[in-house]
């Protein structure tokens, strides 16, 4: 008898050989006694090691390259000019009609017309793109032999841009690309410009790319996405609604968080998620009341940059698994899903990163003289949700019923166990615990 992290190779006299897949027979006996046995925390550490071992050495190998940056106001043109000089033929400019309609681009487009150069606007995204917008991205850079891709938006902006990059140059559809290093050959030259602090994406290796019907959410996830130039253009995000300025702010925070639990976590991110951190303390309250505030807005678009350069090399976790499921099903905004889940998640880490939560609340100042590493990690949960609170993200799903329960879990769960290195693996109680607090069904 042999025994691999997911497969029983079972040999008996007589007998043909017969290989037992580990993770599908739990199921199955979960399945039939749902009632009885809760296998499934079983299953997904068995799952989600063996994967995780695996990304580890991957993660040794590969290049995560980090773009240039231009910070501060102006970034943009900044970067504008920086671009007039890669010598290429026409661009196109991937963003949202909104954005567009309302002027945000006026300075970008106008300098880019000074440079002397050649573009043509894609304003078609939507948030959360779909497949479907990210293959018309991708036939007007064909149909206008575009050479370039600038993105100028939020995450679905860049994420979108992203994808059409990459699908460009290696000639495949889109959906080809889902997975792990699907591109062969390098992306078209690629620049971002993001008008949100939130995502991160303008420099993250992934992009999140929602099925054209069932709105699920798929993942491409490869270095070749990573723009060579980004600029954080404070300017820019001015002019952001109090809500969006929320919900894209803890977006933001939840990277940090679950890259500093995360079991990739290193010395390097560590550092990026302290700073980052606590600026989304210091600054995101100030850029909710006072979206004119200059500073705030800068240090908030940093602490957005730091998450995306953190989640690269210690990934994310249960949070983004089970927000990403709401999201797709319920079309709620995503940095609005995480502030969601990002609580009741914290709790059932509690006592497992008791020792990490407590750092975050030492550097946050949340400490007294005396504190166990236990409270500290209870301070610091409860100082997440007070934050939540005051920026009006309201903490439960209306829609959210318990006949939902059974794909969302299961989605999550796979997404979770294939991709993050979870500080604490889930049973299928503590998953139904979560979403019952989260339909409001668990209130006193």
């Amino acid at each position: 008898m042999t025994v691999s992290h997911k497969y029983l190779i079972v040999k008996f006299p007589n007998l043909e050989l017969t290989t037992v897949n580990v993770p599908e027979m739990i199921d199955d006996l979960e399945s039939r006694f749902v009632n009885t046995l809760r296998l499934s925390r079983l299953k997904n550490r068995v799952v989600g090691k063996g994967y995780i071992t695996g990304l580890k050495a991957v993660s040794y190998l590969l290049n995560i390259p980090k773009p240039t940056m231009f910070m501060s106001k102006g970034s943009s043109i900044r970067l504008c000019e920086s671009v007039s000089q890669f010598g290429l033929n026409k661009m196109l400019i991937v963003t949202d009609a909104m954005l567009y309609k309302l002027g945000v681009l006026d300075g970008i487009l106008a300098e880019l017309d000074k440079q002397g150069m050649t573009y043509s606007l894609f304003t078609e995204v939507e948030p959360d793109p779909t497949f479907k917008v990210v293959e018309a991205g991708l036939g007007r850079y064909r149909a206008e032999n575009c050479d370039s891709v600038m993105a100028i938006g939020g995450g679905s902006s860049i994420d979108a841009a992203k994808v059409i990059a990459l699908a460009a140059t290696n000639e495949v559809e889109p959906t080809a690309l889902v997975g792990i290093l699907k591109g062969r050959k390098p992306s078209a030259p690629f620049f971002a410009i993001p008008t949100t602090a939130g995502t991160g994406s303008e420099a993250t290796i992934g992009a999140v790319i929602s099925d054209s019907v069932t709105h699920k959410k798929e993942l491409v996830i490869d270095t070749k996405t990573v723009p060579l130039v980004a600029a954080l253009d404070p300017d820019l995000m001015k002019g952001l609604p109090a809500p969006i300025t929320a919900a894209t702010g803890l977006d933001a925070l939840t990277h940090l968080i679950e890259a500093y639990l995360s079991g990739m976590a290193n010395d390097e991110t560590d550092y990026y998620a302290r700073s980052g951190i606590q600026m989304v303390f210091e600054n995101l309250p100030i850029a909710y009341k006072r979206g004119t505030n200059t500073k705030a807005r800068e240090k908030m678009a940093l602490a957005s940059y730091y998450g995306g350069l953190t989640i690269n090399v210690a990934g994310l976790g249960y949070v983004h698994a089970f927000a990403h499921q709401l999201g797709a099903m319920y079309r709620i905004p995503h940095g609005e899903s995480n502030a969601k889940v990002l609580p009741y998640v914290l709790a059932f880490n509690k006592v497992a990163c008791a020792g990490r939560m407590a750092e975050i609340a030492r550097f946050l100042d949340l400490a007294d003289e005396g504190d166990s590493e236990l409270v500290l990690a209870e301070k610091f949960i409860s100082a997440v949700t007070n934050l939540i609170r005051s920026l009006g993200i309201e903490p439960t799903v209306s829609e959210l019923t318990p006949k939902d329960f059974a794909p969302i879990i299961r989605a999550a769960f796979k997404e979770a166990n294939s991709t993050y290195a979870v500080p604490k693996y889930m049973s299928h109680d503590d998953a139904e615990q979560l979403l019952l607090g989260l339909s409001g069904a668990l209130k006193s």
